[in-house]
């Protein structure tokens, strides 16, 4: 899947244009994407679908994302946190 197609995903399913812009928004759902919804790659919509139809098998950032939340920092910024 194309960081496109996953940006697109992500402004279908209600995230914010600056949170679906976002490299943690990204990471957070793209394994959730190839996990449960690979059969509907490269449909943008079908992808969205997809996820909110597993939304209870989603990865907690990504079931974040999807609720139009902030995805967790990435462990890398956390650890440069302290």
């Amino acid at each position: 899947m194309t960081r496109t197609s996953l940006f697109a995903a992500l402004l279908i399913c209600g995230a914010s244009p600056a949170l679906a812009q976002s490299a943690d928004a990204r990471a957070a759902c793209e394994p959730d994407v190839w996990r449960l919804c690979a059969s509907y790659i490269p449909s943008a919509s079908a992808i969205t679908q997809c996820l909110r139809s597993q939304k209870a098998n989603l990865s907690p950032g990504c079931r974040m994302v999807m609720d139009g939340g902030h995805a967790a920092p990435s462990r890398r910024r956390s650890a440069e946190a302290r």
